[in-house]
């Protein structure tokens, strides 16, 4: 009988405890390769969900709260942008894309995004990657709404739907709590385009025109003052007409590098106070710049893990030892030289670390897709994550490296196993 037969025939029969040791390798190799994978990926995935704005302006306290909210809908926005403040800056520069947002209404916890047209035809939900209907057509109309892929798929509106929006999302501008969220029954809005999907958070909200959420606003406003009618255009005044943030593009030649001009009206915007001024490519690298540590500290945690999974093989193979004597005594008298009987047992040990390895890679694999399906179907990010095949190789070979010192210990102890007093009649 081979050398590996007898590895294999021995491992078989501590088939649980093979099993368990086995298993506990592959997650910790698994979770080690996983976080190496999403490394990148993460920051990819959050700098696809930009878009083709060169600027955001808003009022939220910083401009990465700015972003977060304005492009990935975090939060709703707490200040608004007054009309007057909008006209001036649209009037401070000759924009390529000029584009106002109102956020803070919903439909069902879905974000509502107030906007113009321009919305779908100058921004781009993801750099190069325009708008394209799945259904249907973009609103020219108050009270039309398009939906997100996203939105479609979970709550399955369809063309020509009517529904009913929530002023607020229970973290509404108006004051922040829950009690603030109140469904406007008197109106309703009407399905008339499907998003296809984008694969970015923009595929989980809903978009009308700005003058529907003015009337909706306005509709509280004149509750407030005690006067109960149908709110219609000719209502709005301009306190009304606010919005919570404004996506700006700059001239440029090449849509996927910033114009010269960039840095200096970023300066320039960032001079009034009142606003905040956000490059949303920007914001997404000090984000992941600020969660360096904690990618380091996860790392840390993982390698913790797999070299925990090599102490747990260390001690199934001395625990396995005690009961093993008797067999390392009967293959020295079969004529196995300690030697064989180190390498033998040692070699156990590598089989075992390197099982456990290619299994982590499976994994991970496994563990990744799961990852990124939860997170389209619930935030719209779309995080790509690559199995680098060097990494995996590095894994894998420290994993079985690892496996193999912990068998040197038991290897030993096999090693100086006397044989007569293992040979003794058992009972």
């Amino acid at each position: 009988m081979s050398d590996f037969a007898i590895v294999l025939r021995s491992l078989l029969a501590r088939r649980f405890s093979t099993i368990v040791v086995v298993l506990l390798v592959a997650i910790s190799a698994g979770l080690l390769l996983a976080i190496l994978s999403l490394r990148t990926a993460g920051e990819r995935a959050f700098q696809r969900g930009t878009g083709n704005a060169h600027l955001l302006v808003s009022k939220d306290g910083s401009p990465l709260v700015s972003v977060l909210n304005g492009l990935f809908y975090a939060n709703p926005p707490k200040a608004p942008i007054a009309y007057g403040e909008l006209a001036q800056i649209r009037a401070s520069f000759p924009w390529a894309m000029f584009v106002p947002t109102a956020v803070g209404d919903s439909y069902r916890g879905f974000p509502v995004v107030a906007t113009t047209g321009e919305f779908f035809s100058k921004f781009e939900p993801v750099l190069g990657e325009p708008w394209t209907f799945a259904e249907g057509r973009a609103f020219e109309r108050s009270f039309e709404v398009v939906i997100g892929a996203g939105v479609a798929r979970e709550t399955g509106l369809r063309m020509g739907a009517e529904l009913v929006l929530t002023h607020g999302s229970g973290k509404s501008r108006e004051g922040g709590e829950a009690e603030h969220a109140h469904v406007h029954e008197e109106y309703k809005f009407t399905v008339v385009g499907i998003l296809a999907p984008t694969s970015s958070p923009h595929d989980r909200a809903l978009f009308s025109d700005l003058e529907s959420t003015w009337i909706l606003h306005a509709h509280d406003r004149f509750e407030r003052e005690g006067k109960h009618k149908t709110v219609t255009a000719g209502d709005l005044v301009e306190e009304d007409r606010v919005v919570t943030g404004v996506l700006l593009r700059l001239p440029s030649r090449d849509p996927r590098s910033a114009p010269p001009a960039l840095v200096a009206q970023y300066d320039k915007m960032r001079r009034d106070g009142s606003l905040t001024v956000a490059i949303p490519s920007n914001e997404v690298q000090r984000l992941f710049s600020i969660v360096a540590s904690i990618d380091v500290l996860f790392l840390a945690m993982a390698a913790a893990t797999l070299v925990s999974s090599g102490f747990a093989i260390l001690l199934s193979m001395i625990n396995s030892m005690a009961e093993r004597r008797r067999q390392v005594a009967i293959l020295r008298v079969l004529g196995a030289s300690q030697a064989r009987i180190f390498w033998l047992v040692l070699t156990e040990s590598t089989v075992v670390g390197l099982a456990g390895a290619a299994l982590g890679v499976v994994v991970c694999a496994v563990g990744l897709f799961a990852a990124t399906r939860w997170l389209i179907a619930a935030h719209g990010i779309v995080i790509a994550p690559e199995l680098d095949p060097r990494s995996a190789v590095l894994v894998a070979m420290g994993t079985t490296l690892l496996a193999a010192i912990a068998g040197i210990v038991p290897s030993v102890l096999a090693y100086r196993t006397p044989v007569a007093r293992n040979l003794r009649p058992l009972g």
